[in-house]
């Protein structure tokens, strides 16, 4: 069995299934098609589907002619999870946030195994793409793939293959990130290598699957932990007058032991403002509290809040209360360069100067409406970012830092500018550094 899916795999005649046509799933399924393999994306997303199968694309950077091609190489998308018993590889990718009481959250994980388990079959890879705690491959895809009658390295081959996107980053698309693999057995990981090694430059496998999923929790871990410090020193910069981004830019020039991190108005993403809380749950099943995980959250949750703080204060200096004044909201996307929204600071910015009176406007370049609404008061539109919009505003936030935007414009029209992403290290009258 394990030898006619490597050779499936190996003659490009195996099909690929990718579950969950997000942020992680679609670049992947796109990534399988350019590489020779019949690829069927799954999504419980019916307008998304429609969508693809339109040849239309819902993430700019993945662009209407790569996903043309893909259709004219056989891709297809469905909503229909039987269409999974044409695989012979099922990859699962899709989100594993977090509940209001800020624990691991994995309905979506469950849901979609359980809605593949109906229709699978022996001689299948099923690998779990999606960022978890150690030990769900183990407690919650093979259970249930066993309870098909399926053996895990006998009838079916189970993974774990942790993503690593970088939205917004030209320099490493999917392929060119080293992949993770862990396996459920020996036999598990040589499938899945095969797999991944088809379409991924550098595959790199691990003893475990527990050992794969605490890899991706580690990464993220580590910049969450250090994004903390960085926002910390921040907040101790600005007490003793010290502009932080010059800070970190000096200190980055040592060629050893300095990897330089940036503060910012918050953590956005579905990495790290979530990752970490997964490893912190589970830690605490060992009787492990883990202090810096918890702290760091601690310091990046409340940044939003201390970004109003100096909202207040600039607005108050020039005479004005933060109810009834005009705000410019430049850049929603939770990164520079992208259009994903995804815990995006800018968006608990916006809810909470509407919460304060604030008439609130934004711009964003990537972003032209936003897909929900923040709140009543919030326009779920964007507006063109022209010199007239800027002095028709008592205060202009930076957000977040796109190349698009022209601060030569903004810094000329702009009344009051409130800067979270140090955009201007040099000093300007209208410009109040957070």
């Amino acid at each position: 069995m394990k030898q006619a899916l490597l050779g499936k795999i190996r003659n490009r005649s195996a099909v690929v299934a990718v579950v969950g046509l997000g942020y992680v799933g679609l670049p992947l399924a796109l990534r399988f098609s350019e590489c020779g393999f019949r690829v069927l994306g799954i999504d419980t997303d019916a307008e998304r589907v429609a969508q693809l199968g339109r040849g239309e694309t819902y993430i700019a950077r993945y662009d209407r002619p790569r996903i043309s091609g893909a259709l004219k190489r056989g891709f297809r998308a469905t909503a229909s999870f039987a269409e999974a018993k044409n695989a012979d590889a099922i990859c699962i990718c899709v989100p594993t946030p977090l509940t209001p009481q800020r624990e691991p959250d994995l309905s979506h994980v469950r849901a979609a195994v359980d809605a593949l388990a109906p229709h699978l079959r022996a001689g299948q890879l099923i690998s779990l793409e999606s960022t978890t705690y150690p030990g769900t491959t183990d407690e919650e895809v093979v259970p249930r793939t066993e309870a098909r009658g399926l053996k895990a390295g006998r009838e079916v081959f189970v993974c774990f293959s942790p993503e690593r996107e970088d939205p917004g980053n030209a320099r490493f698309p999917t392929h060119a990130i080293p992949k993770i693999l862990g396996g459920a057995t020996p036999d598990c990981v040589e499938v899945g290598l095969a797999l991944y090694g088809a379409a991924i430059d550098k595959v790199i496998a691990v003893s475990s699957t527990r050992t794969a999923e605490m890899v991706k929790l580690l990464e993220n871990v580590h910049r969450a932990v250090n994004i903390g410090l960085a926002n910390e020193m921040k907040i101790i910069c600005d007490r003793m007058g010290i502009d932080v981004h010059e800070v970190i830019r000096a200190a980055a020039t040592k060629p050893f032991g300095f990897v330089p991190y940036w503060p910012g108005p918050g953590l956005g993403g579905h990495c790290i403002p979530i990752d970490p809380f997964y490893l912190a749950w589970k830690a605490r099943a060992y009787g492990v509290h883990t202090r810096f995980i918890e702290l760091a959250g601690e310091i990046n949750a409340a940044m939003p809040v201390w970004v109003m703080g100096k909202i207040a204060d600039a607005l108050n200096a020039h005479g004005k209360s933060v109810r009834g004044s005009r705000v410019l909201v430049l850049g929603v996307a939770y990164k520079k360069n992208v259009d994903d929204l995804r815990e995006s600071p800018a968006l608990e910015l916006m809810r909470l100067l509407a919460e304060k009176g604030a008439q609130v406007a934004f711009s964003d370049p990537h972003v032209p409406e936003l897909r929900w609404a923040v709140h009543d008061e919030v326009p779920t539109r964007g507006s063109e970012l022209t010199a007239g919009l800027l002095r028709s505003q008592d205060l202009v936030l930076i957000a977040t830092d796109h190349d698009a935007f022209d601060y030569r414009l903004i810094l000329e029209n702009a009344r009051l500018i409130v800067d979270t992403r140090g955009r201007y290290l040099e000093p300007a009258a209208n410009v109040v550094k957070a």
